[in-house]
């Protein structure tokens, strides 16, 4: 059966299910979704029924409508109706028209004033102006980041119209072959903490989950591209867990070499993953190291990106579905979930995931329609892997916090701009609210502030106790004024030259960025702090001090090299880990449902990979498996 064939046969079926006076002019492919255009005016007929959910589930399908540009009411009218439709307190700073689909774009503070009680407000606006409508959310805080990708997409909306439809072709495309074959190639990330990179392969499709750098060793940064199993042109899809560049890091590349297929991920992900590629572009260029993509590399991934929710079921290959849940790792963060055939088999990838709920974000989900097979991370699976619980950390960081500010010291807390950084802005907020610290500048330096700005665009992805803070309660914790962000270089020498201070900064593994200027400006003051509180790759400058180096070398501004001796008193706090700790990913498999038959282990130094599988295997009475990079499982 053709692609045509294909497109006719659910053309006929869609007709067949609608009533007769919703007349069907088109239907396309744009991407994963169906989207069905029609000139009927009988609106009501659509919104006040279940037509488009009963042809979703008929279809198994993902089904939007749309109705012809002829149809569709003048933008000007169609603005001045929406703005009067629309309560002043829903703070509408912008309203746009992507006339390539019919789509009209509500940008406000409150979205959900925009959307109304069960929908009411985007009801009325299809109904009397025959627009679609999609409502964005304006960042509390500004986003250079979100501002750069909106202006991409509004001036490329024909562009990504076209590869929406390139992509739906690709995806809808008739199935060669009736039997499963499925294969798990471990392409990075396996007995190693970096580049997570796996290839699932069927005979009529291929797809990659993650697509990261080796953030610990520069000279071999890259997956294992060069297996001849791999080929850009052949894949069908990217489905990226979560933004840290040891799993999103290289998608650019793909694209630099010939790669136009699509990225799937959900949308805080998309945002916070364009920001740390383009910052890391800006690192490659300061030290003088080769790029492996450009800018236009990473306009390319964005145009090609398909944000997905959490829970809504996916075609992204003739046989493969996709389903994103929730894996509490970083805003965004994904447990990934493949289901190939037509049921016949269930794979599950949980990324970096985090089984406990934490001031930021809800604990991973462990419930999945099925499962046979589980890909589970290891970071801090050995079984001296204790990490001591949230509070037991906090109880931690003040008293170091104020022992430090006592003698008049500094505590500089190195943080990945992403995940731990929020959680401790939540954290140094409220201490300092409630006098359990002095009330002390908190200098803010590198991608965080920026990241903290994408984390205040989508607090529906952010615990149910801060969402509730933020949206019903007008307290934000992020835009609290004991907060001052760092932008320039004199200002890092006069904070180094001041008195009493915290200072968070990038990059938490002290592998360049502001941290390292202020580890060098710091150091030698035995009276400063500092406080590590997430992992450190092996390699890095960060865990060679965590294991008690007292001597590092540093570049200067010149790119002259010195030999720094410190004297900091250096402290680690591991409860404040993105990662679930030994003993909660235990408690993660022994709730998931249903359980799976097959555990493979990876992400993680080699001696806890193969600790965890062993346990695994012992205690919970599994199957399990622990290949190396290279290796390749056949699943089914």
């Amino acid at each position: 059966m053709s692609f045509e064939s294909e497109l006719k046969r659910i053309y006929d079926e869609i007709v067949s299910i609608l009533p007769p006076e919703i007349v069907i002019q088109k239907i396309e492919f744009e991407g994963p979704e169906i989207a069905v255009y029609s000139d009927s005016s009988d609106v009501e007929a659509i919104e006040g029924s279940n037509l488009l959910k009963d042809l979703a589930k008929t279809m198994r399908k993902r089904v939007v409508f749309r109705w012809n540009a002829e149809k569709r009411k003048d933008p000007v009218e169609t603005e001045a109706y929406i703005r009067n439709l629309i309560n002043d307190n829903a703070e509408v700073t912008n309203i746009e028209f992507d006339h390539t689909r019919g789509e009209v774009i509500i940008e406000s503070g409150k979205p959900g004033l925009v959307i109304g009680k069960k929908g009411v407000n985007l009801k009325e606006i299809r109904i009397n102006t025959f627009w679609q409508p999609r409502t964005i959310r304006t960042p509390p805080l500004h986003s250079r980041t979100i501002q750069l990708i909106r202006g991409m997409l509004k001036k490329e909306r024909q562009t990504q119209k076209d590869i929406l439809l390139r992509i739906g072709k690709r995806i809808h495309r008739p199935a060669i072959f009736k039997d499963l074959n499925i294969r798990m190639l471990a392409l990075g990330g396996f007995r190693e903490v970096g580049r997570s990179c796996i290839l699932m392969q069927t005979k009529d499709s291929n797809v990659l989950l993650d697509c990261g750098l080796n953030v610990g060793n520069p000279n071999d940064r890259f997956p294992y591209f060069y297996v001849p199993e791999f080929s850009v042109r052949d894949l069908d899809a990217v489905v990226i867990s979560h933004a840290h560049l040891d799993h999103c890091g290289i998608v650019p590349f793909l694209y630099k070499y010939g790669y136009r297929g699509p990225v799937y991920l959900t949308l805080p992900t998309r945002n916070l993953a364009t920001m740390l590629q383009l910052d890391f572009i800006q690192i490659c260029e300061k030290e003088g190291s080769p790029q492996p993509y450009s800018k236009r590399d990473v306009k390319s991934s964005v145009l090609h990106t398909i944000p997905l929710s959490w829970g809504k079921v996916t075609d992204i290959a003739p046989d493969i579905k996709l389903t994103l849940h929730n894996s509490g790792h970083i805003i965004g963060s994904s447990i990934i979930h493949l289901h190939f055939g037509k049921g016949d088999y269930n794979f599950v990838y949980t990324g970096d995931f985090k089984y406990q709920n934490t001031r930021l974000l809800e604990k991973a989900t462990v419930k999945f329609p099925r499962v046979e097979s589980l890909l589970i991370e290891s970071t801090y699976g050995g079984p001296q892997d204790r990490i001591p619980s949230r509070q037991e950390s906090e109880k931690e960081l003040k008293q170091i916090i104020n022992s430090t500010l006592k003698r008049g010291g500094k505590v500089l807390i190195p943080v990945l701009a992403v995940g731990r950084a929020q959680e401790l802005l939540i954290v140094l907020e409220e201490y300092i609210t409630k006098g359990f610290i002095d009330k002390v500048p908190v200098f803010i330096d590198g991608l965080i502030s920026e990241a903290t700005a994408i984390h205040t665009a989508n607090p529906d992805f952010l615990s149910g106790d801060l969402r509730e803070k933020i949206l019903h309660q007008g307290k934000n914790p992020f835009l609290s004024d004991f907060f001052e962000t760092v932008s320039a270089q004199s200002e890092r020498i006069d904070i180094i030259k001041g008195g009493p201070c915290i200072i968070m900064a990038t990059s938490g593994m002290l592998i360049g960025g502001p941290s390292v200027q202020y580890l060098r400006g710091l150091a030698e003051d035995s009276r400063n702090s500092l406080v590590f509180v997430s992992y450190q790759v092996r390699g890095t400058l960060g865990s060679r001090i965590q294991k008690g180096f007292r001597e590092f070398q540093y570049v200067d501004s010149k790119g002259r090299t010195q030999l720094v001796k410190h004297n900091l008193k250096v402290f680690t706090l591991e409860g404040f880990s993105g990662h679930s700790s030994r003993s909660q990913i235990s408690q993660f498999l022994r709730r998931i449902q249903p359980r799976p038959k097959l555990i493979i282990v990876n992400h993680g130094e080699e001696s806890k990979v193969i600790s965890m599988s062993t346990m695994i295997h012992k205690k919970l009475r599994k199957s399990t498996k622990s290949p190396k990079n290279l290796e390749t499982l056949l699943l089914k």
